[in-house]
């Protein structure tokens, strides 16, 4: 089985409970013995995959796949084309330098429910959005390398793995469902 969940804001990926006031994924009504493909840090959203099958970690999460993961990354700033070739060819990082990615910015911008608690707003600095492709997960990466141009991360929304787009299955956040044999190719990129 695999699972297609949309991941709100301020809710942790696991289903363990480490701090009374931290949400977790067990609040959502999962299936018993489902748990999380990867990982989204607790103050992103988006796109994350549950599954009760191990073949699944491997085949989404080792880098020999190359598995893409694209996010839309609202930044502090206007986002500018020699940041985007920056990100585009890599950036060094303290503890390793990410690969390149596909970078680009999003014009019109993505329109997404709003977040509870919002976005700090700042009159006089604008915000771009970004649409960041990328075939590695580290740490709290994408905040990294956006941070490393300038370009601070506002919010950050998965909204692919693969060739399974969120905007196609229409979840709302905190909502889930079992994906189709076709969906799960999709996934695979297939």
């Amino acid at each position: 089985m695999l699972i297609a969940f949309h991941k709100p804001f301020d809710v942790l990926s696991q289903f363990t409970q480490e701090h009374p006031s931290h949400r977790t994924l067990a609040e959502f009504g999962f299936p018993p013995d489902v748990y999380a493909i990867g990982r989204l840090d607790r103050d992103s959203e988006g796109l994350l995959l549950l599954s009760d099958e191990a073949r699944w970690n491997d085949r989404l999460l080792n880098p020999r796949h190359a598995h893409p993961r694209t996010y839309h990354a609202q930044v502090d700033g206007t986002i500018t084309e020699e940041a985007l070739k920056k990100l585009r060819s890599g950036i060094d990082l303290k503890d390793f330098r990410s690969l390149p990615c596909k970078a680009q910015r999003l014009d019109p911008e993505p329109v997404y429910p709003p977040r509870d608690p919002p976005v700090r707003f700042r009159k006089n600095i604008p915000t771009s959005w970004l649409a960041l492709t990328l075939t590695e997960g580290k740490n709290r990466q994408v905040r990294r390398m956006t941070a490393a141009v300038g370009h601070p991360t506002l919010r950050l929304v998965r909204v692919s793995i693969g060739g399974l787009n969120l905007p196609d299955l229409a979840l709302k956040p905190g909502k889930w469902r079992e994906l189709t044999a076709t969906e799960q190719q999709r996934v695979l990129g297939a």
